[in-house]
């Protein structure tokens, strides 16, 4: 087990900023890792959002638990029929997804938001990214996440290399 940050404290855990404004809605969003096991399959992260900053497209492949510590967290998860069903998390706040949750976007409130994701992949994958018209899925992985948190890297970004290795 590696432990990154053995605090949760958002004033002194290193942060990796995430934006693109060229996508809408415009991406936003802070990340640090606190810890993994790559044994066990989990990781630990916290996410914070900029006032109404939002994710990249995608879902959870690996159970995910989520505490809202500060700020709000809103989620469009979109329905198997096609619909799409709207949740607001406050500050104090718990949810639990199973393994392969739905799509969704995911943003902070008003005044942005603090969470910590406590993430378990059995099959090593975290997350499944989409582009912006929700199509062309890629998986990534809780090895992929060390890397490129080790390497200074932005987790989960597709980079021109990537897609020509993919392609």
């Amino acid at each position: 087990m590696t432990i990154i940050s053995e605090h949760f404290d958002s004033e002194t855990v290193e942060w990796r900023h995430v934006f693109d404004d060229t996508q809408t809605p415009r991406v936003d969003f802070e990340y640090s890792l606190l810890g993994y096991d790559l044994l066990s399959q989990r990781l630990d992260m916290l996410i914070k959002f900029a006032p109404d900053g939002h994710c990249r497209r995608h879902r959870h492949i690996a159970s995910t638990m989520t505490v809202v510590l500060d700020g709000e967290q809103h989620l469009s998860e979109i329905q198997p029929d096609g619909t799409t069903k709207s949740i607001v998390r406050k500050k104090g706040e718990y949810a639990l997804a199973p393994i392969d949750a739905l799509m969704h976007d995911e943003w902070g409130g008003p005044e942005g938001g603090l969470l910590i994701y406590s993430m378990h992949a059995p099959n090593d994958v975290i997350f499944e990214y989409y582009d912006e018209n929700l199509e062309n899925p890629w998986s990534y992985t809780i090895q992929d996440f060390v890397r490129d948190w080790n390497s200074g890297e932005i987790y989960g970004w597709k980079s021109e290399s990537s897609e020509a290795a993919a392609g």
